[in-house]
């Protein structure tokens, strides 16, 4: 097994039966209304992506298929760790970036942003944990000694990576950056932005992260179904002009009892629990995404002062098929 071409998996799902899906191929007439779906199925940042969209005008649908394909291979070879010439890649091999693309700074002021509300514990720096998973189940078939783990956390920090529109620097040699748990949901918000300014009213986009615009042509929402961490039930619920993703430790498992996965606490060096999974609903897939990754680290309490820093954001625990929603608490 090659750890280093490995990604977090990404449980959440259409539910094709009730967004009506099911018997439609690709750039056909949905059954529900004279509207075309087009589609686009594909990989983007190590993750299966899809792409549906209605419109009455199918050739137009056609070409902004095309064109957000597009868009999304030019924006993977920003944020992608699997491409060895891509932005990112250059900066964890250099530790300094001149000039940096637009969407690469625009991406890391977010980082610092989120790194804010959730109190340091969404940090891109701790890829320096995952090559030190990597190396440890890679050579001795178990997960890191203390040592280890403390000599990869002297890699970890945030505040360590200065920044701005012109250069980014990485604080320490060695220091790295993933971008996974926040850059599926960033480029899903583009690719939304676009279909809406080009006009379409009704779509689904899931870069890794899921976002939906206006109702389905039948006009029910679109319908989304979300695994729990036993991968063996899950529950529903319908989304309309929102984002959601969903973390879970299960993602990637080093181990087969899941307490070493890809979910890294920057403080500890530990993994997050293995039943843990954490849905959030925000109003961007930027949100969603950065937060459920944080969110599956944090206890209630926490979770619960971070929404309160988050507004139109809801976070879900689920567990054995049952959702249960953490509210937002103000701060004293």
């Amino acid at each position: 097994m090659t750890y280093a071409a490995l990604h977090r998996r990404k449980f959440i799902a259409i539910s094709a039966a009730a967004a009506g899906l099911s018997a439609l191929p690709f750039g056909t007439r949905s059954r529900a209304g004279p509207a075309h779906l087009v589609g686009w199925r594909g990989t983007f940042l190590g993750a299966v992506a899809t792409l549906r969209v209605y419109d009455t005008d199918k050739s137009r649908a056609d070409e902004l298929v095309r064109r957000v394909a597009a868009e999304a291979h030019r924006l993977e070879a920003i944020f992608s760790l699997y491409q060895e010439g891509s932005v990112l890649s250059e900066l964890n091999r250099h530790g300094v970036l001149a000039n940096p693309p637009s969407e690469l700074s625009e991406l890391l002021f977010s980082c610092n942003h989120y790194w804010e509300v959730t109190g340091g514990m969404f940090d891109p720096t701790v890829q320096a944990l995952w090559r030190c998973y990597v190396e440890s189940f890679s050579t001795r078939g178990e997960g890191p000694t203390v040592g280890e783990r403390e000599a990869a956390l002297r890699l970890i920090g945030w505040q360590q990576v200065r920044f701005d529109r012109d250069r980014v620097v990485l604080g320490r040699r060695g220091m790295g950056l993933t971008l996974n748990g926040i850059a599926q949901g960033y480029v899903t918000d583009r690719i939304v932005a676009d279909l809406r300014s080009s006009g379409i009213e009704s779509c689904l986009v899931d870069m890794g992260e899921i976002r939906t615009l206006g109702r389905k042509p039948d006009g029910e929402p679109w319908s989304v179904a979300i695994e729990d961490a036993s991968e063996k039930t899950s529950v529903s619920m319908p989304v309309l002009n929102k984002a959601v993703a969903t973390s879970g430790a299960y993602g990637f498992r080093f181990d087969a009892q899941g307490q070493c996965n890809h979910l890294f606490d920057p403080r500890t060096g530990l993994c997050a629990g293995p039943s843990k999974t954490i849905t959030v609903v925000s109003d961007s897939a930027t949100a969603a995404d950065a937060l459920s990754t944080a969110f599956t680290l944090m206890e209630d309490g926490a979770v619960s002062t971070a929404l309160a820093l988050a507004p139109g954001t809801r976070a879900y625990s689920i567990e054995l098929g049952k959702m249960r929603e953490i509210t937002a608490r103000q701060p004293a």
